[in-house]
């Protein structure tokens, strides 16, 4: 019978050049670990940089607090708002959703102290003002121009209609049903100002509640932060707010310059209806994000560029 030969025990070379080898990985971990740390405050900054960047001159989120809107946009649902084009000289156009900031007695005016302690109150008010949580403070609204500088919107037509320019307006974005609207008024839209209507008629206090206010309820054209041009949140209702094609066979404003309000002033004459209380809450910024986009599908009457809301 062989036997078979006895594996020599490894000798003490051997050994120390394993340990070696473990003591050279665990030190290459730590160095990584290091590395890691000393990185992450600077990819944080970077981070931070371009949130920034990308709320103050591209896109910005909001998130829509009630149903003035609806049902093109739904309370809770998350818009994306084009900031770069009024960049470049854009200007809105009828038809185009806009977010802008409170020409003055819009929005809800009482503000409820924070229960946070300075230190978490000073966190969130840098993570606001890069766009990374929703702010507090925000005085900003949305709504749809129906008339620009120049135009005469008027409501009503023999139909019930709202008519820009003596056209009756189609909308078939107006809230199943709403009326077109209650209140009846006629104004001319002074230069470098908007008129603006929700597309729920009957809860959307916009420009026909604030004709007592200066600027005969229009919204000054510097006022608008961009045109809201897709729903982003939820993914269910991810869709382009687009510009309807009524809005295309609208005659030309006439010179802006002319009379500026024709109306009763404070839209006084009033039917039967749902009232919306005069003053609304704001939006609210949401996260900043980035989403992927498909091209856009051709269309007629769409303006392409602006983002809708």
């Amino acid at each position: 019978m062989t036997e078979l030969a006895a594996e020599p025990a490894a000798g003490p070379g051997i050994a120390r050049g394993r340990a070696e080898r473990r003591r050279t990985a665990r030190r290459a971990e730590r160095r990584r670990r290091r590395s890691l740390l000393r990185e992450l405050p600077m990819i944080l900054v970077v981070a931070l940089v371009i949130a920034l960047l990308l709320k103050t001159f591209l896109v910005q989120v909001f998130v829509i607090p009630s149903g003035s809107m609806e049902q093109t946009i739904r309370i809770g649902d998350r818009v994306l708002v084009d900031k770069a084009t009024p960049w470049f000289g854009a200007k809105p156009e009828r038809g185009d959703v806009v977010v802008f900031k409170d020409p003055g007695g819009w929005l809800e005016s009482e503000r409820k102290p924070s229960p946070d302690g300075p230190v978490l109150h000073g966190v969130k008010q840098v993570f606001e003002y890069v766009g990374l949580l929703p702010s507090e403070n925000e005085q900003d609204l949305i709504k749809r121009v129906i008339g620009v500088a120049g135009d005469t919107v008027e409501c009503c037509d023999a139909t019930g209609r709202v008519s820009v320019n003596g056209k009756p307006l189609d909308e078939p974005y107006v809230a199943v049903g709403n009326a077109p609207s209650r209140r009846t008024f006629k104004v001319t839209v002074p230069a470098g100002r908007l008129w603006v209507m929700g597309d729920h008629r009957d809860v959307s206090a916009d420009s026909r509640f604030h004709m007592d206010k200066p600027g005969d309820g229009t919204v000054p054209v510097d006022n608008v932060i961009g045109r809201a041009f897709v729903i982003a949140w939820p993914m269910g209702r991810m869709r382009q707010l687009d510009v309807p094609a009524s809005f295309s066979t609208l005659p030309s404003s006439v010179d802006a310059t002319g009379p500026r309000a024709l109306g009763s002033g404070t839209g006084a004459e009033e039917s039967v209806g749902v009232n919306p209380d005069p003053v609304e809450p704001p939006l609210v910024m949401g996260v900043l994000g980035v989403i992927p986009f498909l091209a856009r599908p051709g269309r007629a009457a769409v303006r392409p560029g602006l983002p809708v809301g």
